[in-house]
């Protein structure tokens, strides 16, 4: 409706969803001041009139979150993840305990929180997920939008398939005396050894396994069941139930929209906070604690000469704040335009990198006391990462804690919400960016300043000079250096004893392949579906950014 009590049809260029005057590009509605036609419709002369012009679009509005601590929460969820649990911890003492938070804060600080903030920022500012946001980056890097979405599949199945895990070690944590505790069961082998703390007699020798260790490998896994590889044996119907059931929570979790998983991060981020305080109390009063506190914090100094160190420090900073995935970007564009993503950068980084650092703790203390048990060094006990860690060497000192079904019960459950929390991130928001083609596409075609002149017209003030410098060059080089390293050094693939042939490795990289060529297919799409020449679709369509030179930058809506 217009001010002069005329009705603009669909398509009235007084109108305008886009370009031209009074346009808006982010999808917020906006006001301006026109000069009033003396005398008409009555209206005194001299006295302003509003012409108010309202985006009319047929897609449905943008869902908001409920409440601020629903964003809040699902950031902190997403970001503390599994990988704080297990990967911080061993990380950290492989890499000279304490002398390893140097390298670890730098990472953080020129590279994992810029990339944070700038990812929040994005998100919150063109209202967009991580595919629709490219027309106002790049939208000849569209491609980028769908790699994620096949990325998004193969991280959902590997966080579920730990879940699964969980819940199998869940359900069987049920029972009086946990099934990992002793050696008497069918799946059990004559190197099993039953070692409790009070069993002073037992003598624990290098071929020895524990219970937790055969229940791992040869009850919920079932390893000795194959060969290798190449022959994978039969399906566990167990294992596969509760992969089913996993994948049911999940879509529960999310099928609402925002409106649902905001709710269901109140339960999955808090709840972990609560049993890693539960456990760190528990581990700090058990025997042996502070032979793996001093093992975590000891800090040697020479491992800082090695590049290894700073590798895993930047791989570590980067997986484990999860800018350039997407899933900020997502979060944040439910947000209002002028919330204060800024402080929710620094608040939420700086509490996942403590949650990594407690998690320290509540791993190394029970780590000492296996120790103590065992009688022997830490660096023994702790030669296991990954799951391997929680699900025999964390559930095997469980086992040997007074009230072992309790503890039990709530750890796996607080594993299931770890991951639940990044899996729903992950699904909800279709993500997992390729991390370069991101920053290559937001510094040299949108440009730092612009990028900056859409956080002042947010927040009120523009980044700084820190910030533009991060952006701009140390950034690239941060995302280039973790690239190239895991391309140079690539890991070793291996479970326990067996060696994953040359093959599989191959199969990995074709894998990782089949998302990222989605980039180079969309540009030569983009390019032969537009029209005109391509110094056109080059000025036009193809690299071009958000606006084009004769609109206004976006509005903010009215503050009444």
């Amino acid at each position: 409706m217009l001010a002069d009590g005329g009705v603009a049809e669909k398509g009235d260029p007084k109108v305008n969803s886009g370009g031209g005057s009074g346009g808006v590009s982010n999808g917020y509605p906006t006001s301006t001041v026109q000069s009033p036609k003396e005398g008409a419709g009555g209206v005194p002369t001299g006295a302003p009139r509003t012409l108010v012009v309202q985006q009319t679009s047929l897609d449905r509005p943008r869902e908001t979150w409920s409440k601020k601590m629903d964003f809040l929460l699902s950031v902190i969820g997403y970001a503390v993840d599994l990988g704080n649990v297990w990967r911080f911890p061993y990380i950290c003492y492989q890499n000279g305990g304490g002398a390893f938070l140097l390298p670890y804060m730098l990472m953080a600080v020129f590279g994992g929180v810029p990339l944070f903030y700038m990812e929040l920022a994005l998100g919150q500012f063109h209202r967009s997920g991580c595919i629709s946001i490219w027309k106002h980056i790049c939208p000849i890097f569209k491609g980028v939008g769908f790699a994620i979405c096949i990325i998004a599949l193969y991280i959902a199945f590997y966080y579920n398939t730990i879940m699964a895990w969980a819940l199998y070690y869940l359900l069987a944590s049920f029972r009086p005396t946990l099934p990992w505790t002793t050696c008497s069961n069918p799946w059990n082998t004559v190197n099993c050894l039953r070692y409790l703390s009070t069993d002073s007699n037992v003598t624990w020798t290098n071929t020895s396994t524990s219970p937790a260790e055969e229940f791992y490998t040869r009850q919920v896994l079932q390893v000795h069941l194959s060969p290798g590889l190449h022959q994978l044996g039969s399906v566990s119907w167990q294992l596969a139930l509760c992969l089913l059931f996993i994948f049911t929570i999940v879509y529960f979790s999310i099928w609402k929209g925002v409106k649902t998983s905001g709710k269901v991060v109140w339960v999955t981020a808090t709840f972990p906070y609560l049993v890693l305080l539960v456990l760190l109390v528990r581990g700090a009063t058990l025997p042996g604690a502070w032979r793996g506190v001093v093992f975590y914090l000891k800090p040697d100094w020479g491992k800082l000469l090695s590049t290894t160190v700073w590798i895993d420090a930047a791989a570590q900073i980067f997986f484990s704040l999860g800018p350039g995935f997407g899933v900020l970007l997502a979060f944040a564009s439910y947000n209002p335009f002028h919330n204060n993503c800024y402080k929710d950068a620094l608040v939420t980084s700086s509490v996942n990198c403590l949650t990594s650092f407690l998690s320290g703790f509540v791993i190394f203390t029970v780590l000492g006391y296996m120790a103590e048990m065992r009688k022997i060094g830490v660096e023994t006990v702790a030669k296991d990462a990954g799951p391997s860690l929680l699900f025999i060497i964390y559930a095997e000192a469980i086992a040997n804690m007074p009230a072992a079904t309790f503890f039990a019960i709530i750890f796996f459950l607080m594993i299931i919400m770890l991951g639940l929390d990044s899996t729903v991130s992950g699904t909800h928001t279709h993500t997992m960016h390729t991390c370069m083609c991101f920053i290559v596409c937001l510094c040299p075609f949108s440009g730092t300043s612009r990028f900056c002149a859409d956080v002042n017209m947010m927040l009120g003030f523009s980044p700084g000079l820190f910030w533009r410098v991060c952006w701009v060059a140390i950034c690239p080089i941060f995302l280039l250096f973790i690239i190239v390293s895991f391309l140079a050094f690539p890991p070793e693939v291996k479970l326990f004893d067996y060696v994953y042939p040359p093959w599989t490795t191959v199969l990995g990289y074709c894998i990782g392949v089949s998302s990222f060529i989605c980039v180079p297919a969309y540009m030569v799409y983009h390019l032969l579906t537009a029209k005109g020449t391509f110094k056109q679709v080059r000025a036009s369509r193809g690299l071009g950014v958000g606006l084009s030179p004769s609109s206004p930058p976006p509005v903010p809506p009215p503050s009444y």
